[in-house]
């Protein structure tokens, strides 16, 4: 088989790197995996660039046993890679390419006095996320490697830097280190400029270029190969996307870039993210990016989703071990999912907070994973298992309400995925339930992030002269998608409200455990 006509993609997310191929019918073919978890070092959520490194290459080496068994060819050779990760973040390099400091993630709420400043400066929300708010604190804090700094970039720009040799990235992820001006396509000059008057750092400098979709963003050197393949078998020159975030593959994946579509992707973390033709009111609770092409993206995101449910799920899987019953782990999932469709509307008076780290929107900056019921609360496990879920999208809601109610923001329709969505039906009802319309999840949402990332490959390779992302995902990836759509009934909706007033006159315990525990 030949497997130049195929495109990779892979994605490193917060808990699992993935690597897709698909055919030139945009088809998944045969994927490759590596879990991973981020690391809480001296108070930092990282991951060392030696578990960077050994997570990408296992994942590349099971992609080549998968090729192997399923298509029964070598993989040496593909038309076109893309590769994308979890946005933000802080990765600091010397002119030498050292790295300067440790990798500081998403997950880090340590740049609070840097956002705040940096919002007022620019009237432009910046999150503690952001690369510029983490730059700019460890300019605040006196970090003496600041003054080394050649290129900062992000987990994305760093693997496609080894990958090409070209200090790049895609509009998207290009928008969660600095804003982005969407008529220029590039970094907004005059905020670069108020950072410079401020700092005398030239931002250009150290920042990666910013490319849009369509674009060829650099070739696969030697180098490169080796790095993705120590063994050899892949071979170099293969056109290479330019890099995307998990926010912009998200988009992809959903064929959720164009003006008023939507999607929310729920895992360890989730976001929702509404495209947009207009420039909104400056939001604390609301992050301003882009879509691959550049089009503005109104995104609330969520530091904590589903890693709490996951942690009661142990819990009973735990259990099933200790009675001699050991249940399968995915069975387990879908059991415990399905069981919270069963329970009182409005959990029946139970309430959870899921925050392991920190939360912006609800202005956090550590976490406590809380369980807490009122003495006369139904305390039964569907109660139990629903309360979890609604708490997973709780914060996402308080979010979304800004846009919705305050900007006006139409939802039409949103498109879901990720891990909370792969129990058919639950993550779709609850999520309708939360926002009052429509959710649609499509048969390839499983494949996530890689997928959407090689759909950008394909975009880049396929399209044809003056093609939009827009048109070629409706045109030639998603006119004939499978996808199913369900809409909460009117007490779904109801009790969902109820939960998310408990959950916000709750808030404060939350608060106080952070502090005292």
């Amino acid at each position: 088989m030949n497997t130049e006509n195929m495109v990779l993609g892979i994605e490193l997310g917060s808990t699992r790197i993935k690597a897709v191929l698909i055919d030139d019918k945009h088809v998944p073919l045969a994927s490759g995996d590596y879990e991973w978890e981020n690391q809480l070092v001296n108070g930092i959520w990282t991951y060392s660039l030696d578990m960077v490194h050994c997570g990408i290459q296992t994942c590349f080496a099971r992609l080549k046993t998968d090729v192997k068994e399923k298509l029964g060819c070598e993989l040496n050779r593909v038309g076109a890679i893309g590769v994308s990760a979890m946005m933000h973040g802080y990765l600091p390099f010397d002119k030498n390419g050292k790295q300067l400091a440790e990798f500081r993630t998403w997950r880090n709420t340590i740049t609070g006095e840097a956002a705040e400043k940096l919002t007022a400066l620019f009237n432009f929300n910046i999150p503690q996320r952001w690369s510029i708010a983490h730059l700019y604190q460890a300019i605040l804090n006196g970090e003496e490697h600041v003054k080394d700094i050649a290129y900062l970039t992000t987990l994305a720009g760093y693997i496609h830097w080894r990958l090409t040799g070209e200090k790049v990235m895609g509009v998207g992820e290009a928008s969660g280190m600095f804003p982005i001006d969407s008529d220029t396509l590039d970094y907004d000059e005059k905020m670069v400029q108020l950072f410079y008057n401020e700092t005398g750092i030239k931002l250009r400098s150290i920042l990666p270029h910013v490319l849009t979709a369509g674009e060829q963003a650099g070739s696969l050197t030697e180098d490169g190969a080796r790095f993705l393949d120590p063994s050899g078998t892949l071979r170099a020159g293969i056109p290479v996307a330019p890099c995307e975030g998990d926010a912009g593959t998200g988009m992809a994946a959903t064929n959720s870039v164009r003006v008023r579509t939507g999607n929310v992707s729920a895992g360890t973390s989730d976001f929702a993210m509404l495209v947009t033709d207009h420039a909104l009111g400056v939001h604390r609770e609301i992050d301003m990016v882009t879509t691959p092409a550049g089009l503005p993206v109104a995104m609330v995101h969520c530091n904590n989703c589903t890693s709490d449910i996951n942690a009661w799920v142990r819990l009973f899987s735990e259990f099933a071990d200790a009675i001699g019953t050991p249940v399968d782990k995915g069975e387990l999932y879908t059991l415990l999912f399905r069981k919270a469709l069963e329970g009182e509307k409005d959990c029946g008076g139970l309430l959870s907070y899921n925050y392991f780290s920190g939360e912006g929107v609800t202005d956090l900056d550590a976490g406590r994973p809380l369980f807490v019921r009122q003495p006369d609360a139904r305390m039964t496990l569907a109660n139990f298992m629903r309360t979890h879920l609604l708490s997973a999208l709780g914060t996402l809601k308080i979010g979304l309400d800004i846009l919705t109610q305050t900007e006006k923001l139409p939802v039409d329709k949103l498109y879901g995925h990720g891990g909370f969505f792969k129990t058919p039906e639950v993550g779709q009802r609850l999520l309708s339930a939360a926002v009052g319309a429509p959710v649609s999840v499509m048969e390839t949402a499983g494949e996530g992030g890689p997928y959407g990332m090689a759909l950008l490959g394909a975009y880049m390779l396929w399209k044809e002269p003056g093609e939009s992302l827009e048109d070629y995902l409706d045109n030639k990836v998603f006119a004939g998608a499978a996808a199913t759509t369900i809409m909460a009934d009117q007490a779904d909706i109801e009790g969902f409200s109820a939960f998310l007033a408990r959950y916000c006159r709750g808030l404060p315990v939350e608060r106080l455990a952070a502090e005292l525990v």
